[in-house]
């Protein structure tokens, strides 16, 4: 009989049953000689930080010396470079990416420096250190952060120019065109052993407060919509694109809370919604809250996969690395796993490349915070500042309420008492008896805010007060007084608690929030609803940062460019001598039922 196809299939079989019987194996696809090819499989990994926020080397300017906290951690750029060439030495440079969620340029003296002594932008000027440092690293790309803003768009783009690497931000908008700002992705291409690349999409989303905190900066030029509807719009562009992988780098924390309340149709910290709303996502590099979150996952509505978050802290303290694993399935890769871990800095060197290329740069800046600007009679510290009315808050107090006095004489609002409001930004800052350095002013107001003033009445400011005095957590009559556990109630930060000078009260932290202000009076009577009070005021809270009320719908009565750092190193100056005798009062004291707590 001739050999068909079907006899001669019939009979391998039949012999290929046989042999496998024999070997006690039944396995049909070794009966044809054949074994299962192993699937494709390639890992690559994602490496990320987050606020870096100026910081490159392991130095703490306001100290002049090595940065140290509680902890003990360890911050900047150059630890950073040593952990990514750790990583990158382990996984091979082809197999890895480095990017960053945003707020780079803004937050120590080196970066306020290049924004403002010897800014970038001149005519033949420098370039940004943190450009320097991120260039020779090899960032892949960056998400915008609102402290990116805070200088200026031209600042912003001059320092765009000069980074090697992509400025992303899919919800930063012409405000007139509604197109993109910024380049909203950047696409890489990992190259496998098995010659099909992967491809990876970076989306970048920043925050929508900028158009509250830097209004003065963005008004009529930029518009930010929400995280959550730009992701929509993206991600599946992506796919479409041919994605194989998406990673956003948010600049928005995971909480799913603003802080500026209902001012913005969006949300600030909108990074868990975008993971829980949008499919199409696996994973993402959250920032701007600060926070240390080495895995967070959160399942998607519609798919039902994971999306695995992850948050280094801030400053170059950590690092995240995620860690992807695909396969090759149906002529796609498919992420198969995901992970996250953060790693820390303090446990690396400083890379001496890092330092060394900047060496210059931290030498100038060493020398202008150690300048000499005036004298001061006696010690002020901010130790007990959060919970006592303390000369050094004073300080910034009466610089504002003389600056906006002689901004407004002669006008129409010259006759109007004015009261100031300050936080207190940091509880190590220092004015030391003798000398006072740039340094020391710039330690007691570390943020780039500007001055202005607001129009307000007695009734305003008694709501005002009483927002405010949510910071102290109910402590009844009688009950210890721990001041570790007296303050930052529900997560209130510092910069969220004001204290304002020019009218006297106690606040009653045994009375519920809402009900804490009591004998609020100016000058001596009790303080009339009806009253008209100029506030001395920063734009962070005079924009609706900390979403006090009443101060953000207040008439603007005058406004300066220039920041109150600034402006309280030019009145030291002046002064030549600080007395604190000449202008600390208590105006304010905690008190229970009538009793001081201090």
């Amino acid at each position: 009989m001739p050999l068909n196809r079907r006899t001669f299939l019939e009979s391998s079989v039949a012999v290929g049953a046989g042999a496998a019987l024999t070997a006690g194996v039944a396995a049909p696809a070794e009966a044809h000689g054949h074994r299962p090819k192993p699937a494709k499989r390639y890992s690559f990994t994602v490496m990320g930080t987050t606020d870096l926020h100026g910081n490159v080397f392991n130095w703490d300017y306001f100290t002049d010396k090595e940065f140290d906290d509680k902890a003990h951690n360890d911050i900047g750029l150059a630890k950073i470079s040593t952990l990514v060439d750790q990583v990158r030495a382990a996984k091979g440079r082809c197999n890895t990416l480095l990017i960053d969620a945003g707020d780079t340029i803004q937050g120590t003296q080196l970066s306020y420096y290049y924004a403002k002594v010897d800014p970038i932008t001149r005519a033949g000027g420098p370039v940004h250190p943190m450009a320097q440092a991120m260039n020779a690293i090899g960032y892949d790309a960056a998400a915008l952060g609102n402290h990116e803003f805070n200088y200026g768009i031209p600042v912003l783009r001059k320092f765009e120019e000069q980074c090697d690497f992509p400025l992303l931000g899919a919800n930063a908008l012409d405000a007139k065109t509604l197109r993109p700002a910024f380049p909203p992705y950047s696409m890489h291409r990992m190259r496998t052993p098995h010659g099909k690349d992967v491809k990876v999409a970076i989306l970048g989303l920043t925050n929508p407060g900028i158009a509250i905190w830097d209004k003065a900066n963005v008004s009529g030029k930029m518009v930010f919509p929400g995280l959550e509807e730009q992701a929509a719009k993206w991600v599946p562009k992506l796919r479409s694109m041919g994605a194989d992988v998406v990673v956003v780098s948010a600049h928005s924390g995971s909480s799913g809370t603003s802080s500026y309340g209902d001012q913005l149709p969006h949300i600030e910290n909108a990074a868990g919604l975008v993971a829980e709303q949008v499919p199409g996502i696996d994973a993402i590099l959250v920032g701007h809250a600060h926070t240390e979150i080495p895995e967070y996952r959160v399942k998607n509505k519609e798919t039902g996969k994971d999306v695995v978050l992850s948050e280094p802290l801030k400053w170059g303290q950590r690092l995240t690395t995620f860690d992807f694993d695909l396969v090759w399935e149906k002529g796609r890769w498919v992420v198969e796993k995901v992970a996250a871990q953060v790693l820390n800095s303090n446990l690396v060197a400083e890379d001496p490349e890092i330092t060394g290329l900047l060496a210059d740069e931290h030498r100038k800046v060493v020398d202008y915070v150690n300048q000499v600007i005036g004298t001061s009679t006696a010690v002020m510290t901010t130790a007990d500042a959060p919970w006592k009315d303390e000369p050094i808050i004073d300080l910034i107090n009466v610089v504002q309420a003389e600056t906006v006095k002689a901004a407004l004489a002669g006008g129409a609002h010259a006759a109007l008492p004015v009261l100031s409001q300050a936080s207190c930004f940091s509880r190590t800052a220092r004015i030391p008896a003798g000398a006072i350095s740039i340094k020391d002013a710039a330690g007691l107001y570390p943020f780039e805010n500007t001055l202005e003033a607001r129009l307000m009445t007695g009734a305003q400011l008694k709501d005002y007060l009483e927002y405010s005095a949510k910071y102290y957590v109910l402590t009844a009559a009688g009950a210890p007084v721990d001041t570790a556990k007296l303050t930052n109630a529900d997560g209130t930060p510092d910069y969220n608690y004001d204290a304002v000078s020019g009218l006297t009260y106690e606040i009653d932290i045994a009375k519920p929030v809402g009900q804490r202000i009591v004998g609020l009076s100016f000058e001596g009577k009790p303080l009339d609803p009806a009253a008209k009070f100029v506030l001395a005021v920063n734009n962070y809270r005079a924009s609706g940062g900390g979403a006090f009320p009443h101060i953000a719908n207040a008439q603007q009565l005058w406004a300066n460019s220039d920041e109150i750092r600034n402006t309280i190193i030019q009145w030291v100056k002046a002064k030549g001598t600080v007395d604190p005798g000449l202008f600390a009062s208590v105006d304010w004291k905690l008190t229970r039922d009538g009793v001081p707590v201090f």
